[in-house]
């Protein structure tokens, strides 16, 4: 076996990590809320509060840092923007209106964006320089 082979697996598990990792956190904070809150005025929000999208966006960061810090930046983009964007088309399509791919669209670009930042911001910190070994004769 070539040693590049045995240096690129991790990248995919990486990924495959992320991916799986986001769609799990989806289900758990944002998967069982599916009704509107209705305001005694008629108007109606939700169905998801402010508290349940904070937390699935800070139980995220534990897995981007694992991929970003171990320089799987691609790894870290490309699957919690996947999983994130395969979980909201699955709870979203059911939408009469048809805007749901909108929201889609939007989550997938935000999740990108932001996961690209945060990964090479987490690269770059935890790029030190490695000590030399002393020599021995």
């Amino acid at each position: 076996m070539r040693p590049g082979l045995l240096k690129s697996l991790p990248q995919p598990l990486s990924t495959l990590v992320t991916a799986v990792t986001s769609l799990t956190l989806w289900a758990v904070w944002l998967g069982w809320d599916q009704h509107r809150d209705v305001h005694p005025d008629g108007s109606s929000t939700g169905p998801y509060e402010a508290w349940q999208v904070i937390g699935l966006v800070l139980t995220l960061l534990p897995s981007v840092y694992w991929a970003a810090s171990r320089r799987h930046i691609t790894g870290a983009v490309v699957g919690t923007t996947a999983g994130l964007t395969v979980a909201s088309f699955y709870d979203w399509s059911d939408d009469a209106s048809g805007l749901y791919g909108v929201g889609v669209t939007l989550v997938m670009l935000g999740t990108a964006a932001v996961t690209t930042g945060l990964s090479f911001l987490i690269a770059s910190i935890g790029r030190r320089p490695q000590p030399t070994a002393p020599v021995t004769a």
